[in-house]
């Protein structure tokens, strides 16, 4: 297991019914800029093409520089008050987000280089 060194985070939201366009709208608009702000690469993002997963799931990846990094990332970008507002004001009418699944990965020595 990689303790140190780059890791990659996979994260899948679900969200909440008939709210993936507006979260969609709030990564486009604002998320991806505080992200990388907070160290945190955005490698790329999906939705899924077929139901029932198309109507409410975005996927994307993160790079992180370390397992610990990707907790002070995270706990900065929570505590960033651009974010807090954000997240506020597009939550006005109900959460975006139902639920959210995040995995750590570390690049086997057979991959291809991500950029």
């Amino acid at each position: 297991m990689q303790a140190t060194g780059v890791v990659f985070e996979l994260r899948v939201y679900h969200a909440a019914p008939g709210k993936l366009g507006e979260l969609l709208a709030r990564f486009r608009d604002h998320t991806v800029k505080i992200f990388d702000r907070h160290g945190m690469k955005s490698l790329a993002y999906w939705t899924p093409l077929d139901e029932p997963d198309k109507s409410n799931t975005l996927i994307y990846i993160l790079r992180h520089p370390s397992r610990e990094a990707a907790v002070m990332n995270w706990k900065s970008f929570q505590d960033d008050p651009e974010w807090k507002s954000v997240r506020d004001k597009s939550e006005a009418n109900g959460k975006l987000v139902d639920k959210v699944d995040s995995t750590y990965m570390a690049m086997t020595d057979f991959s291809p280089a991500l950029r």
